[in-house]
């Protein structure tokens, strides 16, 4: 989840088996992480303009004012994904096994409960998103319309499996909500395979086999990450699967690993070696990308800046509504693009004001969202008797998911 800098939903959910006291997940700034902040408010600002540079009328006219912007923003502004890919996995570890060492006793309940945390505003989103889509219908006809929505369309979307399927999205940018599940999923697989093969050594006994836990589940993370920067990451034929973008998650997770004390030189050096002979062999700019976030994430958790710089309120404001502005930029952006084709005149500088209030309205959609939607369900999934029964969710998920793979 985008938005999930504060806490995440393994280091709130102490019924599915956390080993230590959960920390409020509503006592807000105070557990904040500015530089998170920051990241995430301009990753989301440059995911809002490459989707206003790439779908709708209005962007063909501003492109006669600033071709080189517009076409940057069409491009290369959706590189920013890499940042939020990055943080994720950061965030992962941190709340998942923040020494290596799973704290979760029961993962299946906790991946029904990450499901639920980031499905519930994603869904409401898709209905939006649909609406929108038919009041822009209204006004224009053109090729960035999504097609009329089907109902087995919309359950893959909110199954998470759209992209897997093969299926039309619905909205743009929501297979990184499918993608993110995945991540986690495969994160929390592989900390829980080397927590077992752990105490399947029992080397010292109970601190023995968390200590081997800790080392062979780092290194299961590090040679699937390792994997995918050299293999899976340069086959687009992976890109709707987790593998492919694991690599930049990983990153980010031993950037959380590698920066607690005591840190060891020689271990930075070596996955330093790692990527950029993957860079070496296939340089991407994308994973140039991941890398450079990693090591600013890395060396302010090291330092102990991560949580007091920088000081902005716009900034943090932007990053904590950045999931808002994810899910909602690309539905307000299309009525405003129908807006100004049906109403306004066919004018280069009146289109290109029009690319702007829509920037502008996409803020403020995500902001409106955040505080109406997601802030609401947030709470109400925090609270003891709500989704006391994650696993039940996991066994609903694999029911329609069988059930929508037959039909299709």
């Amino acid at each position: 989840n985008p938005d999930s800098n504060q806490v995440t939903p393994a280091s709130t959910a102490q019924p599915l088996g956390i080993h230590r006291p959960p920390p409020d997940p509503m006592s807000d700034l105070r557990n904040r992480m500015p530089l998170i902040d920051a990241f995430k408010a301009v990753a989301s600002q440059m995911i809002v303009l490459h989707h206003l540079a790439f779908y709708g009328p209005m962007s063909d006219w501003m492109h006669q004012v600033a071709p080189g912007l517009v076409s940057w923003f069409s491009q290369d502004a959706r590189m920013a994904v890499q940042v939020f890919l990055v943080i994720s996995g950061f965030l992962a570890v941190r709340g998942l096994a923040p020494q290596g060492v799973l704290l979760a006793t029961q993962p299946l309940a906790l991946l029904g409960k990450r499901y639920a945390n980031i499905a519930m505003p994603y869904v409401v989103s898709l209905l939006v998103a649909m609406a929108c889509t038919w009041l822009a219908s209204q006004w224009m006809d053109h090729t960035s319309l999504p097609g009329e929505p089907e109902f087995t369309q919309f359950l893959a979307h909110a199954l998470l499996l759209h992209s897997v399927m093969g299926i039309d999205s619905l909205s743009a940018g929501v297979w990184y909500v499918a993608i993110d599940f995945q991540l986690f999923a495969l994160m929390l697989a592989l900390l829980w395979l080397g927590q077992r093969l752990g105490a399947a050594g029992k080397a010292g006994g109970a601190g023995g086999a968390g200590l081997v836990g800790s080392v062979v589940a780092r290194s299961l993370v590090l040679v699937v990450g390792v994997a995918s920067l050299y293999f899976f990451n340069r086959d687009a034929g992976w890109d709707n699967w987790a593998l492919y973008f694991f690599g930049a998650y990983t990153l980010g997770a031993l950037a959380w690993w590698m920066s607690q004390r005591p840190v060891r030189g020689w271990q930075v050096a070596a996955v330093l070696a790692l990527v950029l002979a993957a860079l070496a062999v296939d340089f991407r700019e994308r994973i140039a990308l991941a890398l450079a976030v990693a090591l600013v994430l890395g060396v302010a958790q090291h330092r102990g800046w991560l949580y007091n710089w920088p000081d902005s309120p716009v900034l943090a404001y932007l990053g904590r509504i950045s999931y808002g502005v994810f899910l909602m930029n690309f539905p307000v952006s299309l009525v405003v693009n129908a807006a100004f084709t049906r109403f306004a005149p066919p004018d280069v500088w009146v289109q290109s004001a029009g690319v702007l209030l829509a920037w502008v309205a996409c803020v403020g959609a995500g902001a409106l969202f955040f505080h109406t939607v997601e802030q609401p369900l947030r709470r109400w999934s925090a609270r003891p008797q709500s989704l006391q029964r994650p696993r039940v969710l996991v066994g609903v998920w694999l029911l329609l998911a069988t059930i929508l793979t037959a039909w299709e």
